[in-house]
């Protein structure tokens, strides 16, 4: 079994042990360690995650792969919330934090540029829409430009939450 299809499976495994716990399965990492590989589950749930809900949700995922036995040889697993910058991958991230300041990459430039920091607006199927915030001081007096942008998804390279 490759990298890739272990992958998939351990996060099947922990898809539904996320139901039960009452969180939710933001991502999934596989790497190589000193001791065998290194599985990283990143778990949330709305008001955030707490210590016991890392322990309890490992000690779960940890019983189904000593029984289905996926890994072969030595591994260590972690379970971890995505912290307070977390990344946004799809539309379901952007919706959840609505009003919130975030910070974007792309792959293109959009706007003339490829860095925005700004407030997420509105949010559809396949792009988000931000307030960008420019200051632009000219002489002594300071004046503040809002515009409004529409980021496709797909051109996004990084999005995560700006913590200024």
């Amino acid at each position: 079994m490759n990298i890739k299809e272990l992958k998939d499976l351990i996060k099947n495994y922990a898809e539904q042990i996320s139901e039960n716990e009452g969180v939710e399965v933001v991502d999934l990492e596989i790497h190589p360690g000193k001791k065998g590989l290194v599985v990283t589950v990143f778990i949330d749930k709305d008001n955030g995650v707490t210590v016991k809900d890392c322990e309890t949700f490992s000690r779960s995922l940890e019983a189904i792969l000593d029984v289905e036995d996926p890994i072969k040889g030595p591994y260590t697993l972690q379970v971890s919330s995505p912290g307070l910058d977390r990344p946004l991958r799809d539309q379901r991230d952007f919706s959840k934090n609505l009003g919130r300041e975030i910070k974007i990459t792309t792959k293109e430039k959009i706007s003339g540029r490829t860095f925005f920091i700004g407030k997420i607006i509105d949010v559809g199927q396949e792009w988000v829409r931000i307030e960008l915030k420019e200051s632009n001081i000219k002489g002594t007096k300071k004046t503040q430009r809002r515009e409004s942008l529409f980021i496709p998804f797909d051109k996004i390279i990084k999005a995560q939450i700006y913590l200024g």
